[in-house]
């Protein structure tokens, strides 16, 4: 579905991904960990034109793209086949939660208005949030924003989802019901790419894991084997750092 090949970035003279790959299945969720500076977000927002890569080629759903010459025009298709969840919400403040799923559907897909408030009514449903559609972000806590946030996402119906540290402005409590949502995405065959330092959520929901340090891959493989028999040191350390909190 998604193939990446040796993506590079850099910002200024600092190198930030030094060659990456990544393949994606249909219906994969793939958490990305990794020590904090260590590409993660990079690498998701290049795969979404966020930021332009260097360097690399990304094929999606059989199509080729030059990551560093792409047109707008094919950014602008291949976003309509993916959603992006922040980690601060990046909802507007001026509009309710209703208003803000709807937006991109009226503005971005020129949808007729009740088309699109129906979708985002079924949207902020599958959220648990259907009640709360007249309420402002200003009236909604930090987890039924990013609940919001993650409607307006799976109302688009994209092909990809990715998610960058979702939970990590999040207290316990709050980051639980976020969770619960993108795992009952998962449990309904949701492709998405997870940068989390959830990592129960990267054991338990994930069936592929990513380790990522200085801008490249340290290992990667299926969830269970990654943390019951790592390969690397360095995963080995990672993991009992998290062992240890």
């Amino acid at each position: 579905m998604l193939e990446i090949r040796n993506i590079h970035k850099s910002f200024g003279s600092t190198p930030v991904l030094g060659g990456i790959d990544l393949d994606v299945k249909q219906g994969d969720v793939i958490a990305i960990i990794g020590p904090s500076g260590s590409g993660k977000t990079t690498l998701l927002r290049c795969l979404n034109y966020l930021e332009h890569a260097d360097e690399g080629t990304m094929v999606f759903d059989q199509e080729t793209f030059a990551m560093n010459k792409i047109s707008k025009k094919d950014i602008a298709r291949l976003r309509k086949k993916t959603a992006f969840v922040f980690q601060s919400y990046n909802l507007f403040a001026n509009k309710t939660a209703l208003k803000n799923v709807t937006e991109g559907l009226i503005v971005g897909r020129k949808m007729p208005k009740e088309q699109a408030r129906e979708i985002a009514m079924k949207a902020l449903e599958k959220v648990g949030l259907a009640d709360r559609s007249d309420a402002y972000p200003a009236q909604l806590s930090g987890g039924q924003q990013q609940r919001v946030a993650i409607a307006r996402a799976i109302a688009a119906q994209p092909e990809i989802i990715y998610f960058d540290e979702p939970t990590s402005a999040l207290d316990p409590e709050l980051t639980g019901e976020v969770l619960s949502v993108m795992r009952s995405l998962a449990n309904e065959g949701m492709t998405m790419i997870v940068v989390t330092h959830e990592m129960s959520f990267a054991k338990n929901v994930s069936n592929k894991v990513i380790l990522m340090e200085n801008g490249r891959i340290v290992e990667q493989g299926p969830s269970k084997e990654f943390f019951a028999n790592p390969k690397e040191e360095r995963t080995k350390a990672f993991l009992q750092s998290f062992d240890q909190q």
